[in-house]
């Protein structure tokens, strides 16, 4: 009972998370949920306890589908400076894999949810955030290992790196041009190679 517990709800999630990111939490509509699923209001509810929980958890399955790859390459990749480099390449292909979806749940979250849903929207601060103190730990680290320039402040360089990221893709998926990420991927190399590297 428990495996099929967790297959339907796995099921629901894969077939409602897309239309969560694409449509958002207001603009979701139940109907939107049951014609997804094919199953009944009570189905879905069984397994979810109300609509704000199961747009929650399509949030993270939406978050985990696109930042998982990136936390695998970036657990291979040894020393900050190649760790950088991962991220700018991963960045470089993101458009590709966000556009089919919707674009990019944090984002769409972030602003979908703000003044509507605080449960949805502090969500995604947290993930945001989370991202954000990764890569100042990564340049941190840098510092400490003597890959990266000890006079360089950890924590502003991953504030500004990471909103150059999200700007790149928020220009490119209002603009439909992926340009925007790649000419800001370029940015980012020549920075952590020309004010970053030891």
């Amino acid at each position: 009972m428990e495996a099929n517990t967790v297959n339907t709800s796995d099921f629901i999630l894969q077939r409602v998370a897309p239309i969560f990111n694409k449509q958002g939490y207001v603009g979701t509509s139940l109907s939107d949920l049951t014609q997804a699923t094919g199953l009944t209001k009570g189905a879905i509810y069984f397994y979810f306890k109300n609509k704000e929980d199961l747009a929650v958890k399509a949030f993270k399955f939406n978050v985990k589908k696109v930042i998982a790859p990136l936390a695998d390459e970036l657990n291979l990749a040894d020393g900050a400076i190649n760790k950088l480099k991962v991220l700018t390449d991963y960045y470089r292909g993101y458009y590709d894999i966000i556009a089919q979806s919707g674009g990019c749940p944090i984002l769409n979250v972030s602003t979908d949810a703000n003044h509507i849903n605080p449960a949805l929207f502090d969500l995604a601060k947290k993930v945001s955030k989370r991202l954000e103190n990764d890569l100042i730990a990564i340049i941190q680290t840098g510092i400490d290992n003597r890959e990266i320039k000890e006079n360089i402040d950890a924590s502003a360089y991953g504030k500004n790196i990471y909103a150059m990221i999200d700007g790149s893709i928020f220009m490119a998926l209002t603009h439909n041009d992926s340009m925007y990420i790649s000419n800001m991927m370029d940015m980012i190399d020549e920075l952590i190679t020309g004010k970053l590297m030891n």
